[in-house]
């Protein structure tokens, strides 16, 4: 199954943005690829320096990331934890890395607090550049297809192109 979703201009004019591409590769696998106008060592800064993470990677409007930790190491551990203070909502996630590459390609093991996702997931993400421009292919594998279509079914990509877009803006006040 493939579910393709553009989304409209960011804050920088009217370039048209990256499509953000959805596909379930498997009965457990959800695919999620972006592509940036970045080389391919911002890209990877942006996803694993905590200084940038917590720029962009927020969901809808109204999110802050009070806690961003990230120990970039085989066997280290990251935890992030949301909230909107708005409407009293908060969330949190934590994982152990079991892949890095720099600057290929992370895999992690990840579960959220409130567990939605029917478990521990596994996420791998690989980073690859061309003429300057670096897309991002992250799989996640659920515990089941049930598990895999609950997420898939949340609204999740919404969250994440609002995140992809910050992310654009903050790549280019980075290049």
């Amino acid at each position: 199954m493939r579910v393709s979703t553009e989304y409209s201009p960011s804050s920088r004019g009217s370039k048209m943005p990256n499509k953000l591409e959805i596909t379930l590769p498997s009965d457990r696998e959800i695919r999620i690829t972006r592509a940036f106008d970045a080389p391919r060592n911002l890209v990877w800064d942006a996803h694993t320096k905590p200084e940038l993470v917590r720029r962009w990677l927020l969901g809808p409007p109204g999110w802050e990331m009070p806690v961003c930790r990230i120990d970039l190491r085989v066997g280290g551990e990251y935890r992030y934890e949301w909230e909107d203070k708005g409407r009293n909502k908060k969330m949190g996630m934590g994982g152990t890395f079991t892949e890095v590459v720099k600057p290929e390609r992370i895999g992690s093991k990840e579960k959220f607090d409130d567990d939605w996702t029917g478990g521990e997931t596994l996420a791998s993400q690989v980073f690859t550049e061309k003429s300057g421009k670096t897309t991002s292919v992250m799989t996640v594998l659920y515990a089941s297809k049930e598990a895999r279509d609950g997420a898939a079914a949340s609204g999740m990509t919404d969250g994440m192109e609002a995140g992809y877009q910050r992310l654009d803006d903050v790549l280019a006040s980075l290049g």
